[in-house]
């Protein structure tokens, strides 16, 4: 489970991932995340975990049926 843990940032922005999630991840050559800035928290996510967290807070079938149900044609497209 999560365990919080304080992480120092270089004055030029960078931040180190843990070994452990590096190595969960497949990034312990490097690789690429995902950050997504929620204002007061920031989240992480490994490669592919944005399609992962999108799928499952909203399926394929419910975001149809959502851009379906609009009235306004400028924003009922997929």
């Amino acid at each position: 489970m999560a365990v919080p843990a304080e992480f120092l940032v270089s004055t030029s922005g960078q931040m180190s991932v843990p070994a452990a999630v590096r190595h969960r991840w497949g990034l312990d050559n490097g690789g690429r995340v995902t950050v997504i800035d929620v204002g007061d928290a920031v989240v992480l996510l490994p490669p592919g975990g944005r399609q992962k967290l999108l799928a499952e807070a909203l399926t394929a079938e419910d975001h149809l049926r959502f851009v379906r149900s609009l009235d306004d044609p400028d924003l009922a497209t997929t």
